[in-house]
Formats: C-alpha cells, structure tokens, sequence
C-alpha cells in the first residue's frame, strides 16, 4: 500500500513538474533599448530607468587596457518538459568610469 502510495506521488510530481514553465529574470525589449541608447550620451541613470536593475556587475578590461563597468541583463523562459524550446536574451552594457554608455552587446531569439 505504502508502496503504491509512493509511486502514484512520484507519478504526480513529475506530471506536475514536466507541465511546469519557467522564467528567469526580467524581461526587457531589446528594441526598446536599441531605439533608445546613445553611444556617448546615455548614463547609467537612463539605463536603469529604462530596464531596472541589472542582474549582474561587473569590470571589463579591455586589451588596450581601458577599463569599464560593465552591467548585464538577462531574461530566459521556457518549459520543463522541452527545454530545447528555452527563449533566452542576454543583454550587456558597457559604461566608462562616468558612467556613460560605450557599446553593448545583445542576443534575442528571432521571432
């Protein structure tokens, strides 16, 4: 009986979890921002009106040497029971030491 009682547990969990979505930070439109920055201009300030906080800080030195903060965004959803079907978009901003935009670089799923 217990036996029993266990698997049909078992049986419900992973019917439960194979049906079960995901996500996995925040979203963000990437066009949004694209439409938006200025290379030069835009602050961190503006950034993070636009998209909140980032998901993670850090440094990049580049091989010349210059320095900038660099912050990056993601945003992943999926399903459990395929996650080959995962969307996934990354999204990283690099600043000067003043806090101005100096580039970026993205990645989306085409639609």
């Amino acid at each position: 009986m217990i036996r029993n009682l266990t698997m049909i547990i078992i049986a419900v969990l992973l019917t439960a979890c194979s049906a079960t979505t995901f996500n996995v930070g925040n979203d963000f439109n990437v066009n949004a921002f694209t439409a938006k920055v200025e290379r030069g201009a835009t602050t961190q300030d503006q950034v993070r009106a636009w998209l909140g906080e980032p998901n993670g800080t850090g440094v990049r030195i580049e091989t010349d040497g210059q320095r900038f903060n660099e912050w990056t965004y993601y945003y992943a959803s999926g399903n459990f029971s395929d996650v080959s079907a995962t969307h996934l978009k990354t999204l990283q901003i690099k600043f000067d030491m003043h806090g101005i935009v100096q580039g970026y670089d993205w990645s989306a799923p085409q639609h």
